[in-house]
């Protein structure tokens, strides 16, 4: 839930430090006073994109910070972990965004950087905005579908089903792109098969082509190899060498040993190195006899050697592209080997693959018309509530000529506001009253299904008439049984049943308009005055008198 939130430099506000309660919060004021403000830094600690003109005329930045509260914050820090941001400290999240008017934008998570895709991916965590447009939403049969399937607790099963989907659509793509492949002439095909065989002849792993590389280098400088080679072992075995050197000082030592027994020891490490002087030669001399390539030794290895090179600069330079490059080819000879087979092949796989689909399109399908018999009842009985007392509410599957990316069916909304009047499609018979009262009514019985725990409400209860208004606040006291909800009203029926109650005003007395945002739940009289002033008149007794029933309620 939302803890408190602080706004600096928004708009016609200054700043405000607001601390919020769970359950239902009314924001009221008059027409034009700013209300909006609230909603558009709860938008910006959401992810939504702003530009400058939002910051107040004469500041250098608008600033947004909130503090949300989770009872269970184990799925919140796993979107954290996943974003690689610090997690809650004692289930508090902790947003902040600033919009500098000279500087680069900054935003915060729990104290780190954070981009703006970041904040996008954890808004969708915890708060679901419903404003002015939401009942038009409900005309589209997208939309439909979609509230039918949370009523009905398909994401699982439309998942799966989608998975299948994608892959049945990516075989009849595979076949379409092989369908379009212009057949290979002769020459093109010997080209291939040219180039094919140049490659095989490398043994393309590689250890084989490190070997490759390290012969052709040492083969390019054979001769200084072998000088070099020969060198060492002329100067360590050689007549001239250290081996001769070594043996008379071997020869002393063991003349030491005889005269002082204690001498042994290093007389017979000097003999051990010379042991190893001599092997040292003997390898060295062999090392230079190896460097002597044969002249047809040196052609083949420069073949090659010139083949890989060609090979490198022709497919990208890299072993792992030489090999793509490879695999490439032999695909486009073996389709077009057998290019009948292959599609023989591809056929096979396509119609499995839409057998499967079409079993888990059967299968979703089956938990929708459970869920449309459901929906439908529960959602009559609270449009009912809503002054439809004879209305006349159904959900309807209607079924596809073939499988979509939603399955094998889609959903419609049947709407009837009068008795004797047969239900139509909602586009066909609701006004925007009507369908600000339908869309509120699905939004209650849905709203246990949604765990985003701010739901926010922006006059969805504009087109509403007063008659009904004491009912839409009971549905959403209902809702804020499980949710946090924060309704901006000009209803006072719906203002009156909220356990909090903020009031946004706008000050026009002095040089520049100031907007202010004050709780005032803990004031009756403030509370009384606001609901008079929507009822008509904050100072008559009348408006007082039904502004006090109105909260006694």
């Amino acid at each position: 839930m939302l803890q408190s939130l602080r706004i600096k430099n928004l708009a016609l506000l200054e700043e405000v430090a607001l601390d919020f309660e769970a359950g239902f919060t009314a924001v009221t004021g008059e027409t034009g006073a700013g209300k909006s403000i609230l909603l558009g830094a709860l938008s910006l600690l959401a992810g939504e994109r702003a530009d400058k003109t939002i910051i107040r005329q004469g500041a250098p930045a608008v600033e947004a910070e909130a503090a949300l509260f989770f009872t269970d914050p184990r799925k919140i820090d796993a979107v954290l972990a996943g974003l690689d941001l610090p997690p809650c400290e004692d289930g508090v999240l902790i947003l902040k965004r600033s919009l500098p008017r000279d500087k680069a934008p900054k935003i915060t998570v729990n104290g780190s950087l954070a981009t703006l895709s970041a904040l996008q991916q954890l808004g969708e965590h915890w708060v679901d905005f419903h404003g002015p447009s939401e009942p038009r939403r409900l005309l589209k049969e997208a939309c439909q579908l979609e509230l039918l399937d949370l009523f009905g607790r398909a994401d699982g099963t439309l998942a799966s089903y989608q998975a299948s989907y994608r892959g049945w659509r990516d075989l009849i793509a595979e076949r379409e792109r092989i369908m379009q492949e212009t057949k290979l002439a002769p020459d093109q095909i010997a080209f291939l098969q040219n180039q094919l065989a140049r490659i095989d002849a490398l043994d393309l792993t590689e250890p084989a082509i490190e070997a490759l590389e390290r012969d052709f280098a040492r083969m390019s400088r054979a001769q200084e190899l072998i000088e070099l080679s020969q060198a060492l072992a002329g100067g360590l075995t050689g007549e001239e060498g250290v081996q001769s050197r070594v043996a008379a000082l071997l020869r002393e030592s063991r003349q030491l040993e005889s005269i002082d027994a204690a001498s042994k020891p290093l007389a017979d490490r000097l003999a051990s190195a010379a042991v190893e002087l001599n092997d040292l030669g003997a390898e060295f001399s062999a090392l230079s006899q190896q460097l002597q390539f044969d002249p047809e030794q040196a052609e083949q290895l420069t073949a090659q050697m010139n083949t890989w090179l060609e090979l490198k600069r022709k497919h990208g330079g890299e072993f792992a592209a030489v090999l793509a490059a490879r695999d490439e080819m032999r695909r486009r000879l073996e389709v077009q080997g057998d290019l009948e087979g292959t599609l023989s092949k591809l056929e096979k796989q396509i119609s499995d693959a839409h057998r499967a689909a079409k079993k888990e399109a059967a299968v979703l399908r089956g938990l929708r018309e459970k869920a449309a018999k459901e929906l439908a009842k529960v959602a009559a009985k609270s449009i009912a509530q809503l002054g439809f007392k004879k209305a006349d509410f159904q959900v309807r599957l209607v079924a596809l000529p073939e499988l979509g990316p939603t399955g094998d069916c889609g959903g419609e909304f049947l709407f009837s506001p009068n008795v004797g009047e047969a239900p139509l499609p909602l586009n066909r018979v609701a006004s925007s009253g009507e369908l600000a009262r339908v869309m509120l009514a699905l939004k209650t019985v849905l709203a246990d299904l949604d765990e985003v725990p701010l739901l926010v409400f922006d006059e969805v209860d504009a087109n509403v008439g007063g008659e009904i208004g004491r009912v839409v606040g009971e549905k959403m006291a209902g809702i804020a049984k499980n949710h946090q909800v924060l309704c901006v009203t000009h209803l006072p029926q719906v203002a009156a049943q909220a356990t909090c109650h903020l009031v946004v005003t706008k000050d026009q007395s002095k040089d520049r308009a100031v907007v202010t945002i004050e709780p005032i739940q803990a004031s009756r009289k403030a509370r009384v005055s606001e609901l008079a002033r929507m009822l008509g008149d904050s100072k008559a007794k009348s408006a007082l008198a039904h502004a006090e029933e109105l909260l006694g309620r």
